[in-house]
């Protein structure tokens, strides 16, 4: 397997189940079986299978933002003895002394240095599934900062780069302009630009979905943060991934909890059910990168020393491949 509850006291929207409990380019425009297989994206022996072919090829990563307050190098060897094969390019991180922040990868560093990164992931056992754009698609250099990831992230290898709206909502007629612009983009650089809830108008994935399907280009599709989606909105993540689970490509993955402390945290540590979270997209025929981006356990303090971080790596990637267990049965 590895390669890697309690209800609140705030109501939530669209709890239809009562209290809340507990795939490479070329698969794209295929979405199907003889696309993963092209892709390289599934074993000979379980494409032949028609009981296997279908079942999503679920990749649990770890970003490097639960490390934010150590070295980036750290991160990775933490992320690793975590017992992680997949990392995700968090956002920055404290490399010196006195606690400068550098970014893991400035928007206009040049490719060749995006793909240094990608050589030391790997060289650690570590293959790069995502990176953020830092970049809201509505800023005034959005196309320009979106255009440079992408190239960034071929030359690493990265399948996805991450972007989403401000939390009090995004310019859906400019969205649409911009990732109609970007989709081909995306494409002839063998990616994936993947857009996720913050809040606001695109604080559901059905929102998001919407937008996906009117842009029409298979360089464009959803990522889904059920964390987000339930903090900002109060809404509950298990009927809204139903609505665009056709269209999600991958995961950020947070939890949330609305008591004792409205507050995010790590998947297993809050009221989603995982369960029902991944059951919608676990026959998809494709790879499905989860993105621990939260691993902290709420309430209590963030640990203060790094193998604290591991610890809770760990126990998170624990936690996810046994609900993919279960819900791949």
């Amino acid at each position: 397997m590895k390669r890697s509850i309690v209800n609140g006291n705030k109501p939530m929207k669209n709890d239809s189940h009562g209290q809340l409990a507990r795939r490479s380019m070329l698969q794209i425009a295929t979405e199907g079986i003889a696309g993963a297989v092209l892709a390289g994206g599934l074993p000979a022996a379980v494409a032949a299978d028609p009981k296997l072919s279908g079942k999503t090829q679920f990749q649990i990563a770890c970003m490097t933002l639960p490390y934010s307050q150590f070295p980036l190098k750290r991160s990775l060897t933490g992320i690793k003895s975590a017992g992680y094969d997949f990392v995700a390019w968090g956002t920055s991180h404290r490399e010196t002394p006195d606690g400068k922040r550098i970014p893991v990868m400035p928007a206009d560093a040049p490719p060749a240095k995006s793909k240094e990164l990608g050589k030391q992931c790997r060289d650690l056992g570590l293959e790069p599934l995502m990176m953020f754009s830092m970049i809201y698609p509505e800023a005034e250099k959005g196309v320009e900062v979106l255009t440079s990831r992408l190239r960034q992230a071929a030359a690493a290898g990265v399948r996805q780069v991450l972007t989403f709206g401000h939390t009090k909502g995004g310019n859906r007629k400019l969205w649409i302009k911009r990732f109609k612009q970007l989709g081909p983009i995306a494409r002839d650089n063998g990616v994936l630009l993947v857009v996720k809830q913050h809040g606001g108008s695109t604080g559901t994935g059905q929102a998001c979905a919407d937008i996906v399907q009117e842009v029409n280009d298979p360089g464009i599709r959803v990522n889904y943060d059920a964390g987000n989606v339930m903090d900002y909105l109060n809404v509950d993540p298990i009927p809204d991934i139903q609505k665009c689970a056709d269209v999600v490509h991958s995961f950020c993955m947070k939890d949330h909890r609305n008591w004792p402390k409205d507050q995010d945290c790590g998947p297993g540590f809050g009221e989603i059910d995982h369960y029902r979270l991944l059951h919608p997209v676990a026959f998809k025929g494709r790879q499905m990168p989860l993105c621990c981006e939260n691993i902290f356990a709420p309430i209590v303090p963030r640990p203060t020393k790094p193998e604290g971080v591991d610890d809770l790596a760990r126990q998170v990637r624990e936690f996810l491949e046994t609900v993919i267990a279960g819900v791949t049965q």
